[in-house]
């Protein structure tokens, strides 16, 4: 007999939960298939609004811990503000470097942490939620405190790292993962200045690396949406009022230039300047622990002279651009904001130099408007110098021509002076490419011994190792072998070449069988298989990508190269052959291709 047994209420609900969730499963697949573009951009919608909310918390929250400690109202600009100098201002930023460092205790992980730059050029995107709250609570510890940085570090890094996250999440392909990225660190920009245009064109330049069509839509979406959300949360966005520029003359383009070149160079200066100040506490034999904080003491002695160095600098734009300011102060305060920079970012403290940068480049345009004035009279007003400074300046630190054209003309609402800020930008930028070659950020990794020099996604490279590439079944002879014996063990016919390897597996050479068999018929034969060992120095190690497999392959001027453990023990692992890596190579940059403008496979 059989029986039947009769499923009850539960288990059918059981089921019937099980179905939902199978077929909600189902839909998300279907909805962010590779390729749905009404996916994606759904996604891309979901990362601007959260990147709005991240921004809005972060910079309430430095306000609040700007309310606490120094007394300000809520929502003033803390280094445009009339503080009393007092030992507050000392103490608290020392305060702030003794947090830096127990947060730096508590983070438990080694190892530097990724930022969107480092992820999209290297990682295809990937990023630690973990490391990017961590970078947030170290940036507040930075800013919250008075210190001379912007949350820009904060805003992007915790972005991007929740658009990561979710693309990990849903199993995004690499580029895919990059353009998501991008989306969260364009939303964070576009939050923080409520200028969607600049954060979209930030995310091009900087985080994605090169512009597409496929990453428009989405990138566009994010920041709008960003902006939106941080705007209904925050209220009104950072604006700067210039007044009527007029009509734009060949004249004009002038000073615009040599802006550009002055701003230029500049940054160059502050960029060296934050590394010399490292090397200088590492000179002066302070405990890592204590630099912080004794960069704390040092920013809030600068404080004492102008507190209008102290956090990113909002509160000290509007003030020295909205009234008239002697050029001497203008000059000072420059000095004491790039030094205060220094010394915040050399100490080991978090922060970004996004508006630190526009601040000093504002500085550096409002005081050259002086001499300006007094050889051409009405040519361009203070603050329109002092706009044109101040995005020449953040190309030179930043980077992003396009970005910082924007910037200026999303804040200052003039669209005639974008013309000669753009002019200004693209100065800035060539000048810094072709006597630095980097940006802030490329330049820090520079100085961790990489060769990031954009977000361009070089990551699939490094990926394309030698040691993915190479064949492992090689046949092997030993090198006290005759030639004779040589030719009894491997008939003409069986295989093309042979590695020879002494003890241990130890690599000797390489030998081709045709040259020893057709040897035999000379009239007299070689005794020795030395006398056919070829690339005895040429060798790959399994580390090596596929472009430096390459180029040893065309500098030896060979077919194929043996593959060994290390330069010491050279213990023989493979063989590649030029024309398998040349050809891997040529996949995947047809790839990469397909990937960048959308193409389908």
């Amino acid at each position: 007999m059989i029986a039947f047994r009769r499923d009850g209420p539960a288990t059918l609900r059981s089921h019937h939960g099980l179905a939902i969730a199978a077929r909600g499963k189902l839909l998300r697949r279907r909805l962010f298939a590779r390729g749905n573009a009404i996916g994606f951009m759904i996604l891309a919608v979901a990362v601007g609004a959260l990147s709005g909310a991240v921004v809005s918390a972060i910079g309430l929250a430095s306000q609040g811990l700007h309310s606490l400690f120094y007394g300000v109202p809520f929502g003033a600009g803390l280094s445009g503000s009339d503080l009393t100098r007092n030992w507050i201002l000392v103490v608290v930023p020392a305060l702030g470097g003794l947090l830096t460092t127990l947060l730096l205790k508590l983070r438990r992980r080694t190892g530097s942490i990724v930022d969107p730059i480092e992820a999209n050029a290297l990682y295809g995107g990937r990023m630690s939620l973990t490391d990017s709250l961590w970078v947030s609570f170290q940036n507040l510890a930075s800013n919250g405190f008075g210190l001379s940085a912007g949350l820009e570090a904060a805003y992007t890094q915790m972005s991007s790292g929740i658009a990561s996250k979710l693309g990990l999440k849903l199993k995004l392909r690499r580029e895919d993962m990059r353009v998501l990225v991008g989306c969260g660190a364009a939303g964070a920009i576009a939050s923080a200045f409520g200028a969607p245009l600049t954060g979209a064109f930030y995310a091009f330049e900087l985080i994605i690396g090169t512009y597409s069509a496929i990453s428009l839509a989405p990138v566009i979406a994010a920041a709008i949406v960003a902006m939106l959300v941080s705007r209904a949360i925050g209220g009104e966005p950072f604006t700067i009022e210039v007044g009527p520029i007029g009509l734009i003359t060949a004249i004009d383009f002038l000073p615009a230039l040599a802006m550009g070149g002055i701003c230029s160079g500049l940054g160059i200066l502050v960029m060296i300047g934050v590394t010399r100040t490292e090397r200088l506490a590492s000179l002066a034999r302070i405990p890592a622990w204590a630099r912080p904080a004794t960069g704390g003491l040092l920013v809030g002695g600068l404080a004492l002279i102008s507190p209008q160095v102290m956090s990113a600098g909002h509160g000290a734009m509007h003030l020295n651009l909205e009234h008239d300011v002697a050029w001497t102060a203008l000059a000072g305060l420059f000095v004491l904001k790039a030094l205060a920079t220094a010394l915040t970012i050399g100490s080991g403290f978090r922060g970004g130099l996004f508006f630190a940068s526009l601040l000093l480049g504002a500085l550096v345009g409002k005081a050259l408007a002086v001499p300006l004035e007094w050889l051409v009279p009405g040519m361009l007003s203070s603050a329109a110098l002092a706009v044109i400074g101040m995005s020449a300046f953040g190309v030179a630190v930043i980077g992003g021509p396009l970005a910082m054209t924007f910037l200026a003309l999303e804040v200052t609402g003039e669209f005639p002076i974008a013309v000669l800020v753009l002019a200004a930008s693209i100065t800035s930028s060539l000048v810094v490419r072709q006597v630095f070659g980097y940006s802030f950020s490329t330049w820090r990794f520079h100085l961790r011994g990489e060769t990031i020099r954009s977000a361009h996604d070089v990551g699939w490279i490094r990926n394309l190792t030698v040691d993915r590439l190479m064949r492992r079944d090689v046949v092997t002879a030993r090198a006290d072998m005759t030639p004779d014996e040589f030719r009894q063990a491997f008939p003409l016919g069986s295989t093309q070449r042979v590695i020879v390897a002494v003890a241990d597996n130890a690599y000797a050479a390489i030998v081709m069988v045709s040259e020893i068999h057709a040897d035999a018929d000379a009239a007299e034969p070689s005794t020795d298989l030395t006398d056919f060992f070829h690339q005895q120095a040429d060798i790959l190690l399994p580390g090596m990508n596929a472009r430096q497999a390459a180029t040893l392959f065309e500098s030896s001027q060979t077919e194929s190269l043996a593959v060994v453990s290390d330069r010491i023990e050279r213990r023989v692992l493979g063989l590649l052959t030029e024309a398998h890596t040349l050809r891997r190579y040529s996949e995947e940059l047809d790839k990469q291709r397909r990937d960048i403008i959308g193409a389908a496979e």
